[in-house]
């Protein structure tokens, strides 16, 4: 390999270990020759996320949708873009037959976030995460070989796993003047916006919680049937990337959907768990 591609796909690769240890220990039981792209394509897309939410991010929402649409023109510019882990993506591309062009959904859905969210509706909810998770869940879908009338399917994974998060964070994206609980639920359950900032969850947050982990469970739930058709060689990365997300809403529930006042993560002492599920599965 070029040594130059060889520098973007460790880059994306020493990324992903950093920043989303969950995903790369899931990735790391993907066939070794799809491990690359993976990686590349995190890069490129954690590297946005880092625009709009990194500690050295732009100072001010203007400023962070200009070093977007910078960072879109180097996806845009392929193999001549002087970014390492740009190049190592187009390369994985090549390869692949990536469908890249979803990654321009992605990034509107990266532009939502320079400046205060406030989500009026599921259904507007569900459009962001259709940008920001179900395109890259789309990409995976291709690469991982799912034949193509699973792969929307398949992207509702995306959707599942954003979601999950999204519960799991809700403290800290209430820090980040972020608000992704739909309006709407809030206010079926009788959830006030500074019930977000409090220590503990009081029973309308709870309720509405369990709501959200409830679709959460339907949307992976959903997808099964394109993770059955996947090819034998990925299934176990995919199964336990969902086992390990299914642990984590197992801990919202266990701590009676007290998002607030406990934390809902996966930790290394998870995975053995996970690993056997998913073997189960």
């Amino acid at each position: 390999m070029d040594p130059a591609l060889h520098i973007g796909y460790e880059t994306g690769r020493r990324m992903l270990r950093r920043h989303d240890p969950t995903y790369y220990i899931a990735t790391r039981r993907l066939p070794r020759e799809l491990r690359p792209a993976t990686h590349a394509l995190y890069g490129f897309v954690r590297t946005a996320d880092q625009i709009v939410d990194g500690p050295r991010r732009p100072p001010t929402p203007a400023a962070r949708r200009a070093a977007l649409d910078a960072w879109e023109a180097e996806l845009l510019a392929g193999a001549r873009s002087s970014q390492p882990v740009v190049r190592a993506l187009a390369d994985a591309a090549s390869r692949h037959r990536l469908p890249l062009g979803e990654l321009a959904t992605y990034m509107r859905s990266m532009r939502i976030d320079c400046a205060p969210v406030r989500i009026s509706s599921w259904e507007e909810l569900v459009a962001y995460m259709e940008g920001s998770a179900g395109s890259v869940g789309r990409i995976m879908a291709s690469l991982l070989g799912v034949p193509a009338r699973h792969q929307a399917d398949f992207g509702r994974l995306g959707l599942a796993f954003q979601l999950a998060n999204f519960i799991r964070d809700v403290r800290e994206d209430h820090r980040l003047d972020r608000v992704y609980l739909p309006a709407s639920d809030r206010a079926c359950f009788g959830v006030a916006e500074a019930d977000l900032g409090e220590r503990r969850a009081g029973p309308p947050l709870r309720a509405l919680i369990a709501h959200e982990v409830a679709r959460t469970r339907e949307l992976f739930a959903g997808a099964a049937p394109a993770v059955a058709a996947a090819p034998r060689s990925v299934r176990p990365g995919v199964r336990f990337a969902i086992s390990l997300y299914g642990q984590m809403l197992d801990r919202v529930e266990a701590a009676d959907f007290d998002v607030l006042g406990r934390a809902g993560g996966v930790r290394v002492w998870h995975v053995p768990g996970a690993a056997l599920e998913a073997l189960r599965r």
